[in-house]
């Protein structure tokens, strides 16, 4: 028995990095997947790849910039499969900005990806398992920088602190409908998006990854595959009743002080 057997998961951002490290979990662990982004090319690879492993999975196009989109991802995973389960919202914006140079465009980009599409996706969802009185989990995938962030991550770190907040709130919403709504924080982290990120804003050069594991305790970045484990674990029954909780997964403590 597989930790996610007969459940219906759709990851919103999920052709690449955690999202997609996300789907391969979860097919490892029985669902069935849907997986949603932007690009074809790259969602309908993974779609392939966990197709031909021998799960069942089906690419959700969809530009969650949009809230009607965001919303139509869960529509299509409904009519396709009859009802979801699980939905991961996985999507990130982090794009550079401070508190004086971020323009209003830029800000009300990170309040689409990062923000307004969780909330549209989990509204769908959850009135999905309420039309049909069946118990559901959501996860938000958010950021140890929302706890305040860098100074180059302010409109990142405004939409991300909304999602915590957001995660609480539908929790407790909920909670009566046997609706299990969880968030994780994650820390620095291995991805392609990462990479293009670090290239881009940061002048960072194919060795940037061995020069950030020298500064972090454990030596290493954070691995997709380990934050998808941790994913599947609060999308199953094994993390219990757990609601509500949004949890640090990252090597820095908050708080602590050398």
């Amino acid at each position: 028995m597989g930790l996610l057997d007969d459940r219906i998961v759709l990851v919103n951002g999920g052709s690449q990095g955690v999202g997609a490290a996300v789907a391969r979990a979860a097919v490892r662990e029985g669902a069935v997947v849907a997986v949603s982004g932007r690009r074809a090319e790259p969602g309908e690879a993974l779609v392939a790849e966990l197709t031909e492993g021998g799960g069942t999975a089906m690419y959700v196009r969809a530009d969650l910039a949009e809230a009607e989109q965001a919303k139509a991802s869960v529509a299509r995973v409904v009519e396709a499969y009859g009802r979801i389960d699980c939905l991961v919202n996985s999507a990130g914006l982090t794009s550079r900005g401070t508190l004086l140079d971020t323009t209003p465009e830029l800000f009300d980009q990170h309040i689409a990806i990062n923000l307004r599409a969780p909330f549209f996706a989990m509204q769908a969802a959850v009135a999905d398992m309420v039309r049909r009185g069946e118990p559901g989990t959501v996860v938000n995938v958010i950021t140890s920088s929302a706890h305040g962030g860098q100074p180059f991550l302010a409109p990142y770190v405004a939409a991300k602190a909304g999602l915590i907040g957001l995660t609480r709130n539908a929790a407790h919403a909920h909670r009566w409908d046997r609706i299990r709504i969880n968030g994780l924080n994650i820390g620095w982290t291995a991805t392609e998006g990462e990479d293009a990120t670090q290239r881009a804003f940061h002048g960072a050069g194919d060795d940037w990854r061995e020069q950030a594991a020298a500064r972090l305790p454990m030596g290493r970045l954070g691995r997709p595959d380990e934050i998808a484990d941790f994913v599947v674990l609060l999308l199953s029954d094994r993390s219990g009743v757990v609601t509500g909780s949004v949890i640090d997964w990252d090597q820095n403590v908050l708080g602590g002080l050398d």
